[in-house]
């Protein structure tokens, strides 16, 4: 079945218009002879994926503050046990998306499975915040973390200055931007290099940890589930916490395109990563509490510092490098990832159409990539980071409860779909509803900040009703937006890259063919 062509008002200066529904109709027209269509390669391996997975979920919480599910606990065994829950709860949540990844075998995570259950609008809300505030707020905090790690042993005996921070972050952000255009090979083979220095990382601490208990340094486990109760107020955050330290796993959903053999690589490297990462960040919290009391623990500011100080040593100066290649290692698998979001939301015409062009020769999502870059920085070089992730984290709980919900949306409603990997259904079931529940609890116990973030997200909609649904808007905009396109095509002026809606390959310079008009 071939749909009609979409129209395009890219070159007046608006934005790609897709169908009624919002969405890109898939057009039926060839390439022109001798040309080949480029498309994303399928480069990511089982390896490559399980890389993606952990080398972005562990990032620096782990290593260097781990007590913000201890102070909402109020013990060390009820913060081991929100640990545990919260790996488990994660599991669930990857391996709904495991069978969402293998039945609808399109890039882009979140966004697509939402796109395909709820429809436009609600997939346009999400990408929008991700675009403006999530995703380069996210990367500006984890790569600020990069370059204060970095710079600590050249700081020992004085404060390092934010300025040398912001720099040498501003220099890591830009490399990673750099390595996502130039190669999907190298960024996948660094990311599995980093990944090694993490779990490297990791073992560095359970195994002195281990030590320890078998020395019998057990007198912090004695009463584990005594002291300051907690409360509901407080179960909620540690939750957060516990989850925040778990996001990562759902980024492979992103590539599903570029995965090889996709039916049995995506659950397969989920379920490898989320056991390796549950068990390690058990170990990594039990391993502190052989050596730091709980006291102990709240008070420091590095807490595998802290450790390391104790029981390796000189060794202990090696802990801020690995800190901050597992900070570097999550900022380049984030970029890879959330650069195919973007990327396949242009493709369905809710983003500027130039996000969906692909460099010919080294076949990366080249635009998607860069306009990170400037949003990134303009995060970096501006206010509060943290606070506009705090009012803002409700929202990815929220959307990927959505997603999860769809699923068992989509096990009524389309029976008949193809599932190769198929779960009980009280696994997604009992996910959405969690997500769903820690959403209601946020806005309990911290109405203000998660008020400001559902104000934040809901101006998604006028923006929806204003760039995709309205095609009358005035000159002045069309020529603004023209302008905004222009200026970013004649960046790239010399890369030759191909727009997969048309299906075409030339240079930029270039208009599309004629017999897609826009």
């Amino acid at each position: 079945m071939v749909r009609k062509p979409v129209v395009s008002t890219i070159s007046s200066g608006g934005y790609l218009q897709g169908n009624v529904n919002g969405k890109l109709p898939s057009l039926g027209g060839k390439e022109p002879p001798g040309q080949e269509k480029v498309v994303l390669k399928k480069k990511i391996t089982l390896l490559r994926g399980i890389s993606i997975i952990i080398g972005t979920i562990i990032g620096a919480g782990i290593f260097i503050s781990p007590k913000g599910v201890l102070q909402n606990t109020g013990s060390v065994g009820m913060s081991l046990v929100i640990w545990t829950v919260c790996g488990v709860l994660s599991l669930f949540g990857a391996l709904s998306y495991a069978e969402l990844g293998t039945t609808i075998k399109k890039s882009g995570g979140h966004y697509t499975y939402i796109l395909e259950v709820f429809g436009p609008l609600p997939a346009f809300v999400r990408v929008w915040v991700e675009l403006l505030i999530i995703r380069p707020a996210a990367t500006a905090v984890i790569s600020l973390a990069f370059g204060r790690y970095i710079l600590e042993p050249f700081f020992i005996q004085c404060e390092i200055p934010e300025l040398a921070i912001k720099l040498i972050t501003a220099v890591g952000i830009t490399v990673v931007m750099v390595l996502n255009s130039m190669s999907v090979s190298w960024s996948a083979r660094i990311q599995i290099f980093l990944t090694f220095c993490k779990l490297t990382a990791i073992l560095i601490i359970i195994v002195p940890g281990v030590m320890q208990l078998i020395k019998g340094q057990t007198q912090h486990f004695k009463d584990a589930f005594s002291g300051r109760g907690a409360n509901i107020m407080g179960l909620p955050l540690a939750f957060y916490y516990g989850m925040y330290a778990y996001a990562g796993w759902f980024y492979l959903n992103f590539v599903t395109e570029e995965v090889e053999n996709p039916e049995k690589t995506i659950p397969l490297a989920i379920c490898i990563s989320m056991a390796i990462v549950t068990i390690g960040y058990v170990l990594t919290n039990v391993a502190y509490f052989t050596t730091i009391s709980a006291e102990e623990l709240l008070l420091s500011n590095a807490v595998a510092v802290t450790f390391s100080e104790r029981l390796l040593g000189n060794f202990s100066l090696a802990v801020p490098i690995f800190v901050a290649l597992s900070c570097f290692g999550s900022m380049n698998g984030g970029v890879f990832a959330v650069s195919r979001l973007f990327y396949v939301a242009s493709r369905e015409g809710q983003l500027p159409e130039i996000l969906s062009m692909i460099h010919v020769r080294k076949h990366t999502p080249l635009p998607a990539v860069i306009v990170l870059h400037p949003l990134t920085m303009i995060m970096l070089f501006s206010g509060d980071l943290y606070s506009l992730l705090n009012f803002l984290s409700f929202a990815r709980w929220l959307f990927i409860g959505l997603a999860v919900a769809g699923l068992i949306y989509l096990r009524y409603k389309r029976p008949d779909m193809h599932r190769p990997f198929k779960v009980p259904l009280f696994i997604p079931a009992l996910f959405s509803f969690t997500c769903l529940f820690m959403v209601a609890l946020s806005l309990y116990s911290d109405p203000f900040s998660t008020g400001i973030g559902f104000i934040i997200t809901l101006t998604g909609v006028p923006a929806y009703y204003l760039f995709i649904i309205w095609d009358k808007k005035p000159k002045w905009f069309r020529r603004l937006s023209g302008k905004t396109f222009t200026q970013f095509r004649d960046l790239l002026r010399d890369r030759v890259i191909e727009n997969p809606v048309y299906g075409y390959t030339q240079p930029y310079p270039h208009t599309p063919p004629t017999t897609h008009t826009p």
